[in-house]
């Protein structure tokens, strides 16, 4: 009876000691993933205090207005880096969305055929950008460094190099329009957007093949993955939502300017990257890209109220990114 007693023991110490390791690892992923999210309610406590404007509507209209245009770049840059790619072309696009809307905005006068065309230019080029890399296994960064040109060039191209006012002063609701007069319709379009790309990537199969591909491209192709349309998906994914942020963009300016969008890709990355997706694949939320751009949106907001030289806001993006990645070095070299 004895001996039944120790190793029952024995066993219930065991299972015991498993339940805690994997309520550890549970606790370990849970943070590595939105653990950032306690970064940016701190961030939203402190700032309440510091000053006294930071929660009134009109700032809080503010920050959802200035990270809906980001917030869109990075819904789709984030597609793209979990594949194991990286695309440097969405300023550009932006630049080519803005024309396109005005070149065909002031030729038919209609706001719908103009969006659909600015979308299906940045998609198409989206499109070449993911065949080149993925046909012929070329590196993103070069690919998309040389399209930003190219792209960059055909807005100018197309514009004469010049901006032009837009003949239709409706559109310009798209971007300064609100919502009940509170919540402004660039948010809504933001919120929509991420809510479709979180079923995409995160709940559908495509989104699997996805993460497959950024994680191990040897083992997504052994397992039947159509790597090859799986990685031009997620560069026209990216144009898709290049091509949407730029009718915003727009709207806001009220004008088509072919030299908009400069340094843009910089703050999809960012937003990416502190939001926890990985430079080497594999690993990404949208959730968690959803919290990194507020938090870049909460920090500058927080240097203007405060009055921090505007210099400064551009350190600490940079810090920032440097930081992110480093974190993702540190995380992955503990798995």
């Amino acid at each position: 009876m004895e001996i039944k007693r120790k190793v029952l023991a024995q066993r219930t110490g065991k299972m015991l000691s498993r339940l805690h390791d994997v309520d550890q690892q549970d606790l370990s992923l849970f943070m590595k993933r939105y653990g950032i999210g306690f970064v940016m309610l701190g961030m939203f406590l402190v700032l309440s205090i510091a000053s006294p404007k930071f929660l009134t509507v009109t700032n809080i209209s503010n920050i959802l207005t200035t990270v809906s245009l980001n917030g869109l770049l990075a819904m789709g840059m984030v597609f793209v880096i979990t594949a194991g790619g990286i695309d440097l072309s969405i300023g550009s696009m932006l630049a080519l969305g803005s024309v396109t809307i005005g070149l065909v905005l002031n030729a038919t006068g209609s706001i719908v055929l103009a969006s659909v065309a600015a979308i299906a230019a940045c998609a198409l080029f989206g499109l070449i950008n993911g065949f080149i890399v993925a046909k012929f296994d070329m590196f993103p960064f070069v690919v998309t460094l040389a399209s930003m040109l190219v792209i960059r060039g055909v807005a100018y191209v197309l514009s004469g190099g010049y901006s032009f006012a837009l003949v239709k002063p409706e559109f310009a609701q798209i971007g300064l329009g609100k919502l009940f007069g509170i919540i402004p319709f660039p948010a809504l379009i933001f919120l929509t957007v991420s809510i479709i790309a979180f079923v995409l990537l995160q709940l559908s199969k495509y989104g699997r093949y996805v993460y497959a591909v950024g994680g191990n491209i040897k083992s997504a192709t052994a397992s039947g993955v159509n790597v090859l349309w799986t990685r031009i998906g997620t560069f026209v994914i990216s144009g898709v939502a290049a091509g949407t942020a730029s009718i915003i963009m727009t709207a806001r300016i009220n004008a088509a300017q072919p030299n908009i969008g400069v340094g843009y890709e910089v703050d999809a990355i960012a937003a990416c990257v502190i939001g926890g997706t990985s430079f080497s694949g594999g690993v990404s939320t949208i959730p968690g890209t959803f919290i990194g751009i507020m938090i870049i949106g909460l920090i500058f907001n927080g240097m203007n109220l405060l009055g921090i030289n505007s210099y400064w806001q551009i350190i600490m993006k940079g810090v920032l990114i440097i930081a992110a990645v480093l974190m993702d070095k540190l995380i992955n070299r503990k798995r």
